[in-house]
């Protein structure tokens, strides 16, 4: 059984569990450590399939230089709040590579890019939420994938998924971390709160994949066929 698959099944019947019975008996705030711990738990999987693998320096170069430029794309644009075109560069990376892949990008890019911006509790989430963004991309698009690849098409792709996955789970991560009263007002008025910064970043995303994703695919295409990457 594969490392990857193996812990998955641990971190659902036994960690996962066993960290929500136990996070009852902390003092103060515990759901901080629970929620994290279990954000976790959801990530490891992910990097002990990809190291399964074993690429090779080709491969990991390009992808760290996704990375590198997912960073760049969300510190270039510090001067205009909330417009960062960092999901477009991982949903590409999630296109081009693969699921595993994306998901890594996105989550070693918002662990990366947290230096620049500040790390806290948050970013457990937001290498969960940047993560499932690249997976997402790559489920739906990856290889003998039927789905089309036209600017436009990927742009909807990245304002939808964008919109109702990555930044409700963002959003999540604000219920978690700063409410301390759980009333069904209170969560309410959270998501409310931030469907102007969701519809930013959507639009953003949009926009993006309408001006970036034909020249980028085009040219990680052709690296893959010149360097004989198998993907």
């Amino acid at each position: 059984m594969k490392k990857s698959t193996l812990f998955t099944l641990l971190a659902l019947f036994v960690l996962i569990p066993a960290t929500l019975v136990l996070g009852k008996f902390l003092p103060g705030r515990s759901y901080y450590i629970t929620c994290t711990l279990l954000v976790v738990y959801l990530l490891i999987p992910f990097f002990l399939a990809f190291e399964g693998k074993k690429p090779d320096a080709r491969e990991l170069v390009l992808i760290a230089i996704m990375c590198a430029l997912a960073v760049a794309s969300r510190w270039l644009f510090l001067w205009l709040p909330n417009f960062k075109p960092i999901y477009a560069i991982i949903i590409l990376s999630g296109i081009v590579f693969g699921s595993q892949t994306g998901f890594l990008v996105g989550a070693v890019s918002a662990f990366a890019s947290n230096f620049l911006f500040g790390q806290g509790p948050w970013t457990p989430w937001q290498m969960m939420a940047y993560g499932v963004c690249g997976c997402l991309a790559g489920l739906c698009y990856y290889k003998k994938s039927k789905l089309p690849r036209d600017p436009m098409s990927l742009g909807l792709f990245g304002f939808l998924s964008v919109l109702f996955v990555v930044c409700p789970l963002l959003d999540t991560s604000t219920v978690v971390t700063s409410l301390t009263v759980y009333t069904p007002a209170s969560i309410a008025s959270v998501y409310l709160a931030g469907l102007t910064v969701n519809l930013i970043q959507a639009v953003c995303t949009f926009v993006s994949l309408l001006l970036l994703s034909k020249p980028l695919l085009s040219k990680l295409q052709r690296i893959l066929i010149k360097y004989g990457i198998d993907r």
